[in-house]
């Protein structure tokens, strides 16, 4: 056996033993598992893989397999479809170890990106590869949300030689057992660029004497140099190690840090004593060793020498042996060898309910090995259905009773290799040897189907497809291998199709049940005699009950004449009943029916009686005879046909005539034919109808009567006066009445009479005081009606009366109720003309000087009074008025002169003259047309000197019919004849033009002014000023005027007006602006002149101001 190799001192006195290499195969848990270097424990993996369900991988990376010395690539492939730009992978070896820090000569990390099939692919090469290389690695994707990860072992197949050495860099490489300071596979090593032939030519350095000469902030990189990842326990180490090296004078030479041996295996621990006589022992975890067959003492000398023979797990522990005070300790680390199959499982068929063992056979006994079905690993507990059998190196796993869902790839695992075989479970051919009959039952007997098969198993009854289950009326047996369903009193629900269908076969045995019953009529709802009554002219539903099964043929005749399925007498048939229809009964039908059923098990038939009775036809259409304000009285005659039952009385119903809505007027039987109706609405029209009653009912409503109106008189006229006299006529005039009432007003009757017929001696002298009683008896023929027919207007000319004789008046109101009371008028009437002196009223603004501009209309109307016949004439400047140019129009009170499109021509002085007989009344009206003036007379320069020329003009001869308001003064640069204006709205008729330019030759013009604006042409002066240089003038300082201009504002403008017809109307509003603002009113966007005549609106209006600065406008 060759010597234990020795290891460095290491954290604990209970240091876990040094890790093994795993396959990828290696399974199981406890203590016979050793997981490789930076593997993390299975179920973390587990839970690892679970939460990162994801869809960024197309291609993981899986697992593989090198020699030692050999290269091997790992793949990842991503999907860069639905990416924006690369996705984050990173490389790890176990939990934590991020490779791309360890990229070198054995480590190479390369992606790359195919366009066509937008593709990452990300590669790992791992070169020459270790022993301590293998181990579980894992890689991540990460786009900004989204993550995958994959985890893949590595294993590196060992090469055949001695056992090897261990040193301290791999005693205190952490473990990968799951602990809290396991760690991962270093690979800092490889940066170094150290090749394995130079770490084996130098084999002789020894750590420990590195880290205790080196200054302590220098072994993280004696650690990282050498590959120590577990740095925490080589400084525990350490310390201790410094503080036996101190206490260590019993010891020529100690016990090496640490041993490893593998399970089976001799160990042999070995010091020298620098006193050979001192006492020495030896202890394990704190326990003497005495002498055994296990533990072997030897002396060479100063040497002391433990053997430990056939090593097992619990040899792994801390040992140390005392000498005198003195002690020195090492630690033993014992590798459990795997554990291999040396037998493996067979696939195996089998049946249901058949016994199953799947055995194999592994390298030692009772060694740890674990079951597993389809990749999920098989519990060991006695409630499972799966038993686990171990005789030594045999294991076999045991199912008693197999099933279908046994159906499964089984495999056992172990730490040094796995087996897997198939099992098939089938289910045993199954033969019918009595399958179940087709049954024909009466209501009410047993139904019992039975079957036998040649399996005994349990199975499951149907009908019609629907599973049943036992109960108290459905019994199930299964006796072996038959089966019987029984059913004590069969109902009409159990005809059906069953069927049995036995559990795990995929057959299924049919029968169907026919349930029979004899037809029965079902006649306890009809009356004595089976006689139904039925109304005539309603729908008669008889609805007889019947049963029966199957369901019977069902046929209806009256005499020999069948009844089918169709038409005004029809029969329906359903599944438990039958109904005889007859749609508006008439009494022809009535009689007897027949009934009659029949179906395969009987028949039955019943005789029906249909007697149809009446209610009285509808009376004619009642009579309204007499109307009043809310009343009427109406009358009927009584029925032709009293539907073979006496009359008992009426009821009566009225309506408006727009509606729809009939009201009821008694809830008590009339016996009369004549009724008042009341409490109707005045002025709105009604109809009415009558409805007979006998003892069978109520009859059809009888033709409205004609349509109505309650209808009552008007009031009197009210304030009934004279209006005008003539020599043969009169004219009165009068107010509506006070009560017009629903009937409206259909128009008035005007009567009189003359003088001398009757008159009352008490004649009223108060002509205020209105009179509805007369206050003189005269006969009805003796009133005359002045107007044959009615006149809606409240004013009427009595014609055709004497001069001179006396009448007197009334009135009378008309509507469709009659005539109203008349009204009269108080004082008897002379008939002889009043004679009105004529008045003109011309208005406020004609009483001056009317100006209008050339082409706007005048239209402008004069009022006057005078009667009778008054005569208007007119004259211009002592001349009659040219028709053709000037239209006039008179009426009985106005008269109007219209002018389309006045001329300068039309201004003058109008004389108006009214004449009444001989009496006369004058006015004048002066119009003044107005136009824009002609230009200036000649425009001559007077003087020039210095920078001034003086200018003088005459006036128009044309001032445009109106005073010049002033004239408008432009100069021109003979050089640019450019007009510019210098001065405006001037009065006078010579100016001095100040400030011109020195040097320059100018021309002047001017424009002459009035109400109507400039004139269309300016005089020009025909020679030309120029402003010659003559010596520098002194030239004072200008100083600007204060601009004092301010833009037109409404400081309140035009508002919303609303104004009464035939009343004046005011708009207001308040502005301000400099110079002072131009104000023009507009109606519609048109400029209103000043026109008596026009009459507004209630239109939109609106208000402008206008100035040099601006402009504004109002509008309401």
């Amino acid at each position: 056996m060759p010597e234990p190799t020795k290891k460095d001192e290491t954290e604990t006195e209970t240091a876990p033993p040094p890790p093994e290499q795993k396959t990828p195969q290696d399974g199981g848990t406890g203590k016979g598992k050793v997981w490789s270097l930076g593997e993390g424990a299975p179920e973390e993996t587990d839970k690892r893989d679970d939460s990162q369900r994801s869809t960024l991988f197309v291609e993981k990376p899986q697992s593989g397999t090198v020699s030692v010395g050999g290269n091997i690539t790992f793949i990842a492939k991503v999907e860069a479809k639905d990416l924006l730009r690369k996705p984050n992978v990173k490389w790890f070896k176990g939990k934590w170890m991020d490779l791309a820090s360890k990229a070198g000569k054995h480590l190479q990390l390369k992606e790359s990106f195919e366009r066509h099939t937008k593709i990452h692919t990300f590669e790992m090469h791992i070169i020459q590869a270790k022993e301590n290389y293998a181990g579980n690695y894992r890689c991540e994707v990460s786009y900004k949300d989204k993550f995958d990860s994959c985890s893949f072992d590595l294993e590196v197949t060992e090469s055949s030689q001695a056992a090897p050495s261990i040193d301290i860099r791999s005693a205190f490489k952490r473990s990968g057992d799951g602990q809290d300071d396991a760690g991962e596979l270093d690979f800092s090593g490889l940066l170094k660029r150290r090749e394995v032939k130079q770490q084996e030519e130098e084999p002789e350095v020894d750590v420990w004497e590195l880290l205790k000469n080196a200054n302590p902030s220098e072994y993280e990189k004696i650690a990282f140099q050498y590959g120590i990842t577990d740095l925490r326990g080589m400084l525990k180490r350490l310390k201790r190690m410094r503080r036996e090296v101190k206490k260590s004078a019993a010891f020529a030479k100690g016990l090496d840090p640490a041993y490893q041996v593998d399970k089976g295996g001799k160990v042999r621990f070995m010091v020298e004593l620098a006193d050979p006589t001192v006492e020495l022992k030896w202890y394990k975890n704190g326990q003497e060793i005495r002498p055994s067959a296990k533990y072997i003492f030897e002396h060479k000398g100063n040497q002391r020498i433990l053997f430990i023979n056939n090593c097992t797990m619990t040899d792994d522990a801390r040992y140390y042996v005392t000498a005198g005070d003195e002690k020195c300790s090492t630690e033993l680390f014992v590798r459990d060898p795997p554990i291999l199959v040396t037998k493996g499982l067979e696939d195996t068929s089998t049946y249901v309910g058949e016994r199953v063992e799947l055995s194999c056979e592994v390298s030692e006994d009772d060694a740890n090995v674990k079951w597993f079905k389809n990749g999920v690993e098989l519990p060991n507990d006695p409630k499972s259905r799966y038993r686990i059998k171990v005789e030594g190196k045999k294991h076999t796993l045991i199912i008693e009773e197999a099933a279908k869902n046994d159906n499964a790839t089984y495999s056992v695992m172990t730490t040094g290799g796995q087996s897997e075989a198939k099992l098939s479970v089938d289910l045993r051919p199954l033969k019918i040897s009595l399958a179940l009959q087709d049954q024909t039952v009466r209501l009410g007997q047993e139904i019992h189907l039975k079957c036998e098969i040649s399996e005994n198993v349990s199975g499951k009854w149907y009908k019609n497809g629907q599973l049943v289950e036992a109960s108290d009326r459905v019994k199930l047996y299964h006796k072996g291998r038959i089966h019987r369903f029984v059913i004590a009193s069969a109902a009409v629900d159990d005809e059906a199709e069953y069927m049995f269908v036995p559990d795990a076969y995929n057959i299924n045995i049919p029968c169907k049940v026919h349930v029979v019953d004899p037809p029965k009529l079902h006649l306890d709802g009809l009356g004595e005699g089976n006689t139904v009554t039925v109304v005539a002219g309603s729908k008669l539903r008889l609805e007889i009950p019947i049963t029966g099964e199957p369901t019977p043929k069902v046929m209806w005749s009256k005499g020999d004449k069948w009844i089918t399925d169709s038409g005004r007498i029809r029969a329906e048939t359903y599944p438990d009943s039958s109904c005889l229809v007859i749609d508006t009964a008439e009494r022809e039908d009535s009689g007897q029916f027949r009934i009659s059923l029949k179906n395969e098990a009987g028949e039955d038939t019943a005789l029906i009686n249909i007697k149809v009775v009446d209610v009285p036809d509808p009376p004619q259409a009642p009579n309204v005879t007499e109307v009043g304000e809310d009343w009427c009285v109406m009358t009927w005659e009584p029925p032709a046909n009293d539907g073979g039952s006496p009359i008992l009385g009426y009821f009566i119903e009225r309506k408006k005539k727009q509606s729809s809505r009939w009201m009821r007027l008694n809830f008590e039987l009339i016996k009369e034919t004549t009724f008042e109706p009341k409490k109707m609405i005045e002025g709105v029209a009604y109809e009415v109808r009558v409805f007979a009653v006998n003892a069978i009912g109520t009859s059809k409503p009888s033709m409205p009567s004609k349509s109505f109106v309650p209808l009552a008189v008007t009031s009197p006229p009210t304030l009934l006066a004279v209006d005008g006299v003539t020599d043969t006529t009169v004219t009165m005039k009068w107010r509506p009445p006070d009560h017009i009432g629903a009937a409206g007003l259909d128009g008035y009757v005007v009567e009189y009479c003359f003088e001398g017929n009757g008159f009352s001696q008490g004649i009223s002298t108060d002509l205020s005081e209105e009179l509805v009683e007369p206050p003189f008896n005269l006969e009805a023929d003796e009133w005359i009606v002045a107007n044959p027919e009615l006149t809606d207007k409240t004013k009427f000319t009595i014609t055709g009366l004497p001069t001179g004789s006396k009448i007197l008046v009334r009135v009378k109101a008309v509507n469709a109720a009659g005539e109203s009371e008349p009204r009269y008028h108080p004082q008897p009437i002379l008939v002889k003309e009043v004679i009105e002196a004529p008045k003109i009223r011309l208005p406020r603004h004609l009483k001056q000087t009317y100006t209008r501009r050339v082409g706007e209309t005048v239209n402008l109307v004069i009022p006057f009074q005078g009667k009778p016949r008054a005569k208007v004439s007119w004259q211009k400047n002592g001349s009659p008025i040219d028709k053709n140019q000037i239209n006039i129009r008179n009426t009985e009170n106005d008269t109007i002169i219209f002018i389309r499109k006045a001329e300068r021509n039309h201004s003058g002085e109008y004389d108006m003259k009214v004449e009444v007989e001989n009496l006369v009344d004058k006015a004048t009206i002066d119009i003044q047309i107005v136009d824009r003036p002609g230009p200036p007379e000649v425009v001559t320069i007077e003087d020039v000197w210095g920078e001034n020329v003086n200018l003088s003009w005459k006036p128009p001869k044309d001032d445009g019919n109106a005073a010049i308001t002033g004239y408008t003064i432009q100069k021109a640069d003979k050089k640019s004849m450019e007009w510019f204006t210098v001065m405006e709205h001037y009065h006078r008729t010579s100016a001095t033009i100040n400030e011109l330019v020195i040097g320059n030759e100018y021309y002047f013009r001017v424009f002459a002014e009035n109400m109507c604006g400039l004139s269309e042409d300016a005089t020009m002066t025909k020679e030309s000023a120029l402003i010659a240089k003559d010596g520098k003038v002194y030239k004072y300082p200008v100083y600007n005027d204060f601009d004092f201009s301010e833009r037109p504002l409404f400081t309140q403008p035009l508002v919303n007006t609303f104004a009464v017809a035939g009343y004046n109307a005011t708009l207001n509003c308040s502005v301000r602006g400099n110079p002072k603002p131009k104000i023009t009113w507009l109606k519609n966007k048109v400029a209103i002149m000043n026109d008596p005549s026009e009459s507004y609106t209630v239109r939109i209006f609106e208000c402008i101001l206008s100035s040099k600065v601006g402009f504004r406008s109002s509008d309401y």
